[in-house]
């Protein structure tokens, strides 16, 4: 609830921080692919729902086809005169002229027009009205003509320009449904009409011609019509798709932005709180020990010496939790810096193993130290090393119970770099626990029942210092015999001990066992996961 509670805030900032930044572009957009995201994903419901794209794309292609109309209308009204009277030639081309002012405005008011509420079906019937009125305008002219021969140049020349005013009324129209049949449809009507009044074969055959002509370029409108539905579908799912992920990384930035702000007061709680605790401990621990060690006299009552001891306990765990949480901390925020210098994975086995010596005797908990003597130093920082090999010495000693072993080696990898092992006899930890146990204050079932009081940030803390070093960490562990921790060093960490430079005039000294450390190597048994 309350993740869900976190992401429902960052959607709501998402959507104020945008609301000035394209609103009206994203509305537009949305408003216009709405049909989208409905559950009536039929065709029909689909070309209903473009029906208002199809007509502005009609409406855009209004002026071009038009300037053609006018020009072909031009030439028809010029050539009319061979036949007709001028003045009747003037009146038809003036006809034209209002058509065109009348499609033009059409064309504008629709495109200005608030496609979201407007009746398409009135302005898809107004564009229609038009278009026929045109085609009945050049199925007109060829009335005014008298009767020409099937045979003669003429009839060819008319026959031609009904082709060409077909196509025109084609490019002008096939963004309308049957608005092909419409634009031509009167004047084909008058030509066959003609043309079946010659009665020739020649005659009958230019009529089936132009009939078959028509249904074509009907067809091919269709075709292009159902295209650019397809287009505009494509891209509704573009600009959707383009919108969600903006939304997403919009809230991905939020969410980023919030994290980091958050990071940063954590980073300030510690600092402060580190100081604000540490100080109250120091004095609780210092003067619990002063009181449980009867510096300053006496405790007659044994129960007061043991809450002494309690309090001190208390306080060192705490002390130690609040240091573990700070390492665990910097580490996560990438500010925890490694003082490197060349150090002995040797001196640190060694120096961790008597800090838990006497632990372990008092537990009775044997330590077998198995130590590859003469490695080369590694380049890492000692006090991290330190705190690795001792979380795990005193992790293996809270789980091995009394009359139990702990092993620790060091020595080569196959890889030639260098390892640390530790394994103990205790319980194990089942396998599908092993995630959990490797999580930030995670710790598994047996744990939680034997083991002494712990925090869970031991293992988390020694695979972070490890990762630092460019190293590689492997937990293995089955029930009822043992767990084996390996902190591996990768090869380039390792220090090489390069040979003497002879001293000019002076003979070469023989070379003794000067060889690398790398080849002074005694093999000691390795870990299985080394």
């Amino acid at each position: 609830m309350q993740n869900q509670a976190v992401k429902n805030s960052d959607k709501t900032i998402v959507k104020r921080r945008v609301a000035h930044e394209g609103d009206k572009s994203r509305k537009a957009v949305r408003d216009l692919r709405a049909g989208l995201g409905s559950k009536d994903t039929s065709a029909r419901a689909t070309k209903l729902h473009f029906g208002a794209d199809v007509l502005l794309r009609h409406a855009k292609t209004q002026p071009s086809s038009l300037i053609a109309f006018l020009i072909f209308a031009a030439a028809g009204a010029y050539l009319a005169k061979i036949t007709i009277s001028p003045l009747v030639a003037g009146i038809w081309f003036g006809t034209c002229l209002l058509l065109v002012a009348l499609s033009l405005l059409t064309a504008w008011r629709y495109q200005r027009v608030d496609r979201q509420t407007a009746n398409l079906k009135k302005w898809e019937i107004g564009f229609q009205f038009l278009t026929f009125l045109k085609g009945l305008c050049w199925a007109s002219l060829l009335l005014l003509h008298p009767l020409f021969e099937a045979n003669g140049s003429f009839s060819i020349l008319i026959f031609t320009a009904i082709m060409v005013i077909t196509a025109l009324a084609f490019v002008s129209a096939r963004y309308l449904k049957y608005g092909v049949l419409i634009a031509a449809l009167p004047m084909v009507f008058m030509l066959v009409i003609r043309l079946a009044q010659n009665g020739t074969i020649a005659s009958i055959g230019m009529a089936g011609m132009i009939i078959a002509l028509l249904f074509f370029f009907q067809f091919l409108g269709k075709v292009i019509r159902e295209f650019y539905i397809e287009f505009l579908e494509s891209k509704a799912e573009r600009d959707q798709l383009i919108m969600e992920l903006e939304a997403a990384r919009a809230i991905s930035d939020e969410a980023r932005r919030r994290a980091e702000d958050a990071n940063l007061a954590k980073s300030r709680f510690l600092a402060t709180m580190s100081h604000e605790l540490r100080t109250p401990l120091n004095a609780i621990l210092g003067f619990s020990e002063i009181m449980s060690n009867e510096v300053m006299g006496p405790l007659n009552n044994n129960y007061y010496k043991e809450y002494v001891d309690d309090i001190h306990r208390s306080g060192a765990h705490l002390l130690k939790l609040i240091n573990e949480i700070l390492d665990l901390s910097r580490v996560e925020a990438g500010r925890y810096d490694l003082n490197e210098e060349a150090t002995s994975l040797i001196h640190a086995a060694e120096e961790s193993q008597q800090m838990v010596k006497l632990k372990a005797a008092e537990k009775n908990v044997t330590l077998v130290m198995q130590l590859q003597h003469d490695l080369p130093r590694i380049w890492a920082d000692a006090r991290a090393i330190r705190q690795v090999i001792l979380n795990l010495l005193s992790n293996a000693l809270k789980f091995t119970p009394p009359g139990g072993s702990i092993w620790l080696k060091v020595g080569w990898t196959a890889g030639g770099g260098q390892y640390v092992s530790i394994k103990d006899t205790g319980p194990g930890i089942p396998e599908d626990e092993i995630p959990i146990v490797l999580s930030s204050f995670g710790q598994g079932s047996i744990a939680i029942k034997s083991a002494e009081q712990g925090t869970g940030l031991g293992l988390p803390i020694v695979q972070a210092l490890v990762h630092m070093h460019d190293g590689s960490f492997d937990l293995k562990s089955k029930l009822r015999e043992g767990t084996e921790v390996i902190a591996t060093f990768p090869r380039s960490r390792v220090l090489e001990e390069m040979p003497a430079m002879p001293v000019e005039g002076k003979p070469k000294a023989p070379h003794k066992g000067g060889r690398s450390f790398k080849s002074q190597r005694q093999k000691v048994d390795a870990p299985s996961m080394a």
